[in-house]
């Protein structure tokens, strides 16, 4: 479109806007007629009107005439009159008829009835004026109810038109109306597309939107040359009205990225005049091919919320330091550009989302000179792993910890009476994993948010060491589950949120879940029972038993006690076993996995009965066919021991990728490799593994073939090639025959921390010598032990074999010895600041 064009529709935009928002003085207003025949006989050809026929005197339609009067102004700035026709009372027409009258309200062009309304659907002026657009493009919006329907849009408009995808929870609202009024304007630059579908809005999404808010997707289809080739989106993140809406599309509009070559305080983007900030990267000759794939993929990220231009140094002289590589230029007056170094494209949209960062940044790079001087002359700025390094940067972190109790010596037995559940977790307030999982452990009661019967409660050990050493805590952090006349359970899993909630809700139910009748059977494979598990969404394994395999049904049960709180699993043994395995084809003993709510079934066979095969076939089951790898689940997959055939993409895969690499990865064949995807925008770690494969980050999505146990080799599928189950297996079988060349090998070396680690023991004090139980005896001298039990000087020598009192307390999950390192730490002068949280 030309700028010319661009100018006139903003304008036009900007009255309609002020248009809707400021009374006017002397407007329209409601038109009176005073019989049908003499407004049938003043109808204009292409005139539009909305007409309300009503006797005479009528008290039942005065707030509809209230309504009604009060959109006419509204409705005159696109060009339809609104008009109350008086009805004699003998006048008994379709129109003035006793079934007509008050009932409904009419849209004529001309003299053709283009729509009847009823009156208790226009019950204020946006539901009028969204209802009466509506009528008028009806052609121009098309409204779609299936997934189906609106990709049979999309591929129609790819490399033409983009489209606007707005849902409304219901037709006549305020934000329908702003869709419509958008409609009416840019409905010739754009295909509108409406729907009011929560379900289709959900297909569309990867979250899980919120369906009682108006949504608004710009999708842009011209882009899309192919027809594999999904539209992208672009969601509006403000809410929906008129004006966010013609802000939102004249965004979408800009040039993806801006090539500058002047002065970037002359610089004025669209996105400065609509008050978003513009980033610069900063580029010269040698790399500008891969500067500018930066910022276009910096463009995409940041698309709705900041400009992206490409300056380059060598046409514009900048007095700034040579290694700055970003600028930022913000909309507001008189603010200088400012220069930064930052290391990848996540710190540009933290930077971004976060307007503190940049005056954070630019402190750090003011102190960089004196840490340095400080890390020389002080060994305890060097941080032994990246958990310390992660807890010292984030010490002055106010913690969420209003609903997680206190406990101590004095109310820890009477809190746990409190509910039917209690969670409490031991740490240590100057250990640094502990006040990692403390940080994750604060954020459980928003995952938790709605669940009866869950007290969350902490035990700090550096304070209450003697209760920590009743309750056997040895090491450091540890989470238990307390319930009243049972054992308490501890938890030995991942230390995420997500990871700590999922296993508080399924430690409520017993573990296998006995189900007594087949309703209820079927309903725990659907998810549905028991009931205060059925809000989360959990695989349901479901093992089917007859009378003649009870050695299979007792190696069940003991594995169920060991995979308690990680696993939701039920049993089923009653007479009518053999129906329920056999309608999913297999035969007592077995597993019945469902996932996904149960929309599926897969029926297990059970061939072998020990116990540890069972936890071991469990968990393999449990696996995704065609998982997306993170941080938290890698090691699962690792241990498999297989190839990765594995898809990194810059943000949620497309249906069809998702689509051929699972057909990939149920094949029969494939089953001797891990085909898997890894999302860079939610596992941003990915980056630094593409750059030890390859010198520089390749375009994104890339497949490649990795394989980590056997020669480290890494493939890299064509790029020229679309991602199809039949490109791959032709790849495979090339790959396999020794027909294709490795993109890289990676290092046999061994990983080694980058740091060096901290030597705590040469720092601490010689124990003080501890009172001897009994008169008379002298307490015995031994070397200072780290948490591990190692002497501080590795002396195996006159190393003393433990007694079997501390070799029990040492022994434990993962984590840092307690007993005899915190009266150690207690004891010494010198220590760390505590977390002002705690």
């Amino acid at each position: 479109m030309s700028a010319q064009k661009d100018r006139w529709v903003s304008s036009l935009v900007f009255l309609l806007f002020c248009a809707s928002s400021i009374p006017k003085c002397g407007g329209a207003s409601l038109q009176q007629e005073p019989s049908p025949q003499h407004y049938f006989s003043g109808l204009e050809a292409g005139k539009t009107s909305l007409a309300f026929f009503s006797p005479s005197v009528s008290r039942g339609a005065q707030p509809f005439l209230e309504q009604i009067e009060s959109s006419a102004e509204a409705l005159q700035d696109y060009g339809v009159s609104v008009v109350k026709v008086n009805c004699p009372k003998e006048d008994v027409s379709r129109y003035c008829g006793e079934e007509n009258a008050l009932r409904k309200a009419f849209l004529f062009r001309g003299n053709r009835l283009i729509r009847e309304f009823p009156t208790d659907a226009l019950f204020d002026v946006n539901s009028i004026v969204a209802n009466v657009l509506f009528a008028l493009l009806f052609n121009e919006v098309k409204y779609v109810e299936t997934l189906a329907d609106l990709e049979n849009i999309e591929n129609v408009l790819k490399g033409k038109s983009n489209m606007v995808f707005a849902y409304v929870p219901a037709t006549g609202t305020a934000e329908h109306r702003a869709v419509m009024e958008a409609a009416f304007v840019y409905g010739t630059m754009h295909q509108f597309v409406l729907t009011t579908e929560a379900a289709l809005l959900k297909a569309t999404s990867h979250d899980d939107p919120d369906v009682s808010s108006a949504w608004l997707l710009f999708c842009h289809c011209q882009q899309a040359t192919e027809a594999a080739q999904p539209c992208r989106r672009t969601a509006l993140a403000q809410p929906l009205t008129l004006l966010s809406i013609h802000r939102h599309l004249k965004l979408m509009g800009a040039p993806l990225v801006t090539e500058v070559a002047e002065d970037p305080e002359k610089i004025s983007t669209v996105h400065l005049q609509l008050g978003l900030p513009l980033v610069f990267i900063l580029s010269q000759k040698e790399t500008y091919e891969a500067d500018r794939r930066t910022a276009e993929f910096l463009a995409w990220q940041l698309l709705g919320k900041a400009g992206v231009a490409l300056l380059s140094r060598d046409l514009v002289d900048l007095n700034v330091l040579h290694r700055s590589n970003v600028a930022l230029k913000t909309p507001d007056e008189g603010m200088p550009i400012q220069y930064l170094v930052l290391e990848d494209t996540d710190e540009v949209i933290t930077l971004v989302e976060n307007k503190n960062k940049v005056k954070q940044i630019q402190e750090d790079e003011q102190e960089e000179e004196e840490e340095e001087d400080e890390k020389e002359n002080n060994n305890q700025d060097i941080q032994d792993d990246q958990v310390v390094e992660a807890v010292s940067r984030d010490k002055k972190r106010e913690l969420p910890l209003e609903q997680i109790l206190v406990l101590t010596e004095e109310n820890f037995h009477s809190s746990l009476s409190e509910a039917a559940r209690t969670v409490v977790l031991f740490y240590a307030s100057w250990e640094a994993v502990s006040l990692a999982v403390l940080r994750s452990y604060s954020e459980v009661p928003a995952h938790l948010k709605g669940t009866p019967g869950v007290l969350l409660a902490r035990v700090n050990c550096w304070d209450w060491p003697g209760l920590c050493s009743q309750e056997n805590v040895t090491q450091f952090p540890t989470i238990k589950i307390y319930r009243e006349g049972q054992q308490a359970v501890t938890y030995g899993g991942m230390w995420g949120a997500e990871e700590l909630s999922s296993f508080i809700l399924l430690s409520q139910v017993s573990c296998p879940l006995k189900l007594a009748t087949m309703d209820e059977a079927e309903g725990y494979l659907r998810g549905e029972f028991p009931s205060e598990l059925s809000p989360h969404q959990h695989t349901s394994l479901l093992g089917v038993f007859s009378s003649a395999t009870s050695e299979a049904r007792e190696a069940f049960e003991e594995a169920g006690n060991i995979l308690s709180g990680h696993v939701r699993m039920g049993m089923y043994f009653e007479d009518d076993a053999l129906a329920l395995s056999q309608k999913y084809s297999v035969s007592p003993p077995a597993l019945l996995l469902a996932r996904s709510g149960g929309r599926s079934v897969e029926g297990i066979s059970l061939s072998k009965h020990s116990v540890q095969d069972m936890v071991q076939r469990i968990r393999y089951e449990l696996l995704d066919i065609f998982p997306e790898i993170t941080v938290p689940n890698l090691p699962q997959y690792l241990q498999l021991g297989k190839p990765f055939l594995i898809l990194f993409s810059a943000g949620d895969i497309t249906q069809v990728e998702s689509k051929e690499m699972l057909k990939l990865a149920k094949g029969t064949p494939q089953q001797a490799f891990v085909a898997c995807w890894l999302n860079l925008k939610k596992t941003p770690v990915g980056y630094g593994i593409l750059r030890t494969y390859f010198s520089t980050t390749p375009s994104l999505p890339v497949l490649l073939w990795v394989n980590l146990h056997a020669g480290g080799q890494v493939f890299k599928f064509p790029s020229e090639q679309s991602i199809t189950e039949m490109n791959i297996l032709s790849w495979l079988e090339k790959l396999q025959a020794g027909l294709e060349i490795p993109s890289s090998t990676l290092s046999e070396e061994d990983w080694k921390p980058p740091l060096p680690a901290y030597d705590f023991l040469q720092m601490m004090e010689p124990p003080v010598p501890e009172l001897s139980p009994h008169p008379g005896d002298t307490p015995a001298q031994h070397p200072p032990k780290s948490p591990g039990g190692d002497t501080a000087r590795g002396d195996t020598a006159t190393r003393e074999e433990p007694s079997q009192e501390s070799t029990a307390e040492e022994v434990g999950g993962p984590g840092r010895g307690l007993r005899g390192t915190a009266p150690r730490l207690a004891a010494r002068d010198k220590q760390g600041k505590r977390h002002s949280e705690l």
